[in-house]
């Protein structure tokens, strides 16, 4: 498995600021000495078996390596117990020689309701937040970026990324395993961040928002997909414990509540491009995770609403251009 040091020099990142040399040489360590479900992905990730692939589609609703003729009958068994050990497979879906990994997201589905709005990638430097295993990273790459930097903190997801890019070998690709908070300040570098799914889980979203402004190119520009209530009326729903089940969901606005937010933090051009009610087409159990998905998340008697009482999971993708 390639270096950390290797990709970053590989994706000529030298020049951006000591303190991310710092922060990559941090992670390297904390992969060589790590314990625990690190640990144990990382060996599954190890035990792929070594085959090129014979093809690779990115661009397509499914993210496609090599055909199933390009591996032995004992390699495939292999590569589909290992995949198997990386559950639960959240984004997707991907395609490994013939296996298909039919992931609990259908990610096709919010890659379309965004891509028409992110504007032209190829040259762009790119942050993907919250990256997973790298399914959107990817489909950006079928664009030709000059770089896309993943940030992933949960470990079955980080090496899902390396699983298809022990295959993939994307040179333009490259993911930490960290968190927004773990980034060092990479100010006027970017021209895109995709924030899907992670702002809702922010304590304090108007500063994130803001440090994502400031680490953009004048004119950059936000794809910012949340979680929202889908009114007009700048209100904030807060979870008094729980929301969908899940404990670290702070901050759910409304539509002209999340534009002000985004006013406040500096950005310009604000644009509200889909609003989406999450759909059991969209979100809905597989073989390839064993937790629970949408289904038991909400009320069985008024799926209108959580399990808990709140309205049910609506999404809105906001685009907006930093100042």
């Amino acid at each position: 498995m390639e270096d950390l040091l290797a990709q970053r020099h590989r994706l000529k990142l030298d020049h951006c600021c000591p303190e991310l040399d710092r922060m990559v040489k941090k992670k390297r360590a904390f992969l060589d000495t790590t314990k625990g479900n690190f640990f144990r992905f990382q060996q599954v990730v190890a035990r792929l078996p070594d085959v090129i692939p014979s093809e690779q589609v990115l661009d397509n609703d499914v993210v496609s390596i090599g055909s199933d003729s390009d591996l032995s009958d004992s390699d495939s068994q292999l590569l589909n117990e290992q995949l198997e050990q990386l559950c639960p497979w959240r984004k997707g879906p991907f395609e490994f020689f013939g296996i298909r990994v039919d992931s609990e997201w259908q990610s096709w589905m919010k890659w379309n309701r965004i891509k028409d709005h992110a504007g032209h990638l190829e040259g762009k430097r790119i942050l993907d937040i919250g990256s997973s295993n790298g399914y959107y990273m990817f489909r950006m790459a079928a664009q030709n970026p000059l770089m896309v930097l993943g940030l992933e903190p949960q470990s079955s997801f980080y090496y899902q990324y390396l699983a298809a890019q022990k295959y993939l070998n994307l040179d333009n690709l490259f993911c930490l395993p960290a968190t927004y908070n773990d980034m060092p300040k990479m100010d006027r570098y970017f021209d895109r961040i995709f924030c899907m799914g992670v702002l809702y889980h922010r304590r304090s979203p108007i500063r994130m928002l803001k440090e994502m402004c400031e680490s953009m190119r004048p004119g950059g520009k936000l794809i910012l997909e949340n979680l929202v209530i889908d009114a007009k009326q700048n209100i904030c729903l807060f979870p008094k414990d729980r929301y969908a089940k899940m404990r670290n969901v702070f901050f759910i606005p409304d539509l002209l509540a999340m534009e002000s937010w985004l006013l406040r933090a500096g950005f310009k051009e604000i644009q509200c491009v889909d609003v989406s009610r999450t759909t059991f087409e969209e979100q809905r159990k597989t073989k390839w995770i064993h937790t629970e998905t949408l289904i038991d998340f909400l009320d069985p008697k008024d799926p209108g609403k959580t399990i808990e009482g709140y309205p049910a999971p609506v999404r809105a993708v906001f685009t907006a251009r930093a100042s």
